[in-house]
């Protein structure tokens, strides 16, 4: 177990598989964490390295039986992306509240359980990284929003309070906004009218998620945003 090992929530074909890919490029192990474990096993045959864990993060239960297995199958984490994701979109008037509720215990209490999990190993040893991925949701409320905003700012929130907290100890804690429209083939049908450059590359995230995972400790960074070049911001 002398390969680093990486922990990937949300893993699908988007940005979860190019952020499996990129980490097990890398050199690390890689935990895939999802709901869905025919996808998963589909990916751990297609990627080298790369080990299937199904896992709803809004369950503290299945996040715990997750951690311990990969602390015993991998070894313990040395970096934790959650990218899982739970979104729904309406007015205030529109949204069913327990879809609201549904989609915070995916986004925020979904990284509290998985920064519970793995980050005190982390401060242990004096090193480590957590990291969300966020969207603009996360900084604004827009109308037909009322279903996703509030959890993706509670997210970005909870995480700036656990890297204040355990950064000083070692552990660097930062969130990526992703201003953008995801290259995958359900928003290329919804957008179809749009130009290649109107949508961000799952492997461009991947390669900046990765760069940040390894930022010198002198010069961490914690709010980080990417958009394509032509996005209006």
């Amino acid at each position: 177990m002398s390969e680093k090992v990486c922990v990937i929530s949300g893993v699908g074909p988007g940005t979860g598989a190019a952020l499996t890919r990129r980490f097990a490029a890398g050199g690390y192990r890689v935990a895939m964490l999802a709901r869905n474990a025919e996808r998963l096993l589909a990916l751990e045959r297609d990627i080298a390295g790369a080990k299937a864990f199904r896992c709803d993060v809004s369950d503290p239960e299945q996040v715990a039986g997750a951690a311990a297995a990969i602390t015993r199958d991998l070894g313990p984490a040395d970096i934790v992306i959650h990218n899982a994701v739970g979104g729904a979109f309406g007015s205030f008037l529109d949204i069913d509240p327990a879809v609201l509720n549904q989609n915070f215990q995916t986004n925020t209490m979904g990284l509290l359980y998985l920064a519970r999990s793995f980050v005190p190993g982390m401060i242990t040893r004096g090193s480590g990284v957590l990291i969300a991925t966020g969207n603009t949701s996360a900084l604004r409320g827009r109308a037909g929003f009322a279903g996703f905003a509030p959890t993706k700012a509670a997210q970005r929130i909870l995480a700036e309070a656990i890297a204040r907290d355990v950064g000083p100890k070692g552990a660097h804690v930062a969130y990526v906004v992703i201003d953008a429209v995801i290259d995958v083939p359900w928003t290329r049908e919804r957008f179809k009218d749009r130009p290649d450059n109107f949508f961000i590359k799952p492997s461009a995230i991947a390669e900046e998620i990765f760069h940040t995972a390894h930022q010198d400790k002198s010069a961490w960074s914690f709010n980080v945003e990417i958009r394509p070049f032509g996005e209006s911001w």
